[in-house]
């Protein structure tokens, strides 16, 4: 791996690991998310505690830092790997910011924007499955868990690279490992559905 490639995965890092979450919910006067709400630095505690725009500007920013992260790598790093890794490490950017002491999202958005480059269809129909989850269950977790799931099991039945499916397959184990809690909480019914304000 050159130089260049190694940039690239950095600058995904870099880039995941910009905390749009905390600095919106901050300029709308939430002291600090983190001990806001369910405490998640992602656009469903942004929704639940500043409202619905602030909540869809948030994840909007998350998307696109997702989809920046994987065009600078085709950019510059000819292949695969390099823009599968830079969007994992976006992704990892943001569930573990090195700004706010690793305490960062769960990642969904993020994935979504990265996996929406990568693999379009098998996004599309990861989407779809979190959409019906949320849908049917009015827990954005379980859809989100849903979701991931179904991710690296789309992209290799629909024929995507390797390194796409790899980077699937680890973002998804990684997105239901940080639903642990959030999992947890739908079992013992004290889950957040949504709709409901912090």
């Amino acid at each position: 791996m050159n130089v260049m490639s190694i940039a690239c995965i950095i600058a995904g890092y870099i880039v995941g690991s910009i905390p749009f979450a905390w600095l919106v919910a901050r300029q709308l006067g939430t002291e600090d998310l983190r001990n806001a709400g369910s405490g998640n630095l992602g656009a469903a505690n942004v929704w639940r505690t500043s409202g619905a725009s602030a909540g869809l500007l948030v994840a909007a920013l998350d998307i696109a830092k997702g989809v920046a992260s994987v065009l600078v790598a085709e950019r510059f790093a000819a292949g695969d790997a390099v823009p599968a890794a830079a969007g994992a490490a976006a992704i990892i950017g943001h569930m573990y910011p090195v700004w706010l002491r690793l305490r960062g999202g769960k990642g969904v958005a993020t994935a979504c924007g990265v996996f929406a480059v990568l693999t379009p269809a098998a996004a599309l129909l990861a989407v779809g499955i979190f959409a019906v989850g949320v849908l049917t269950t009015k827990y954005v977790s379980v859809g989100s868990v849903l979701g991931s799931v179904a991710l690296p099991l789309a992209a290799y039945g629909l024929g995507s690279s390797q390194p796409a499916v790899n980077a699937a397959l680890g973002v998804s184990a990684l997105v239901v490992f940080r639903h642990r809690s959030n999992l947890v909480r739908v079992l013992e019914g004290t889950e957040r559905r949504i709709g409901v304000r912090a």
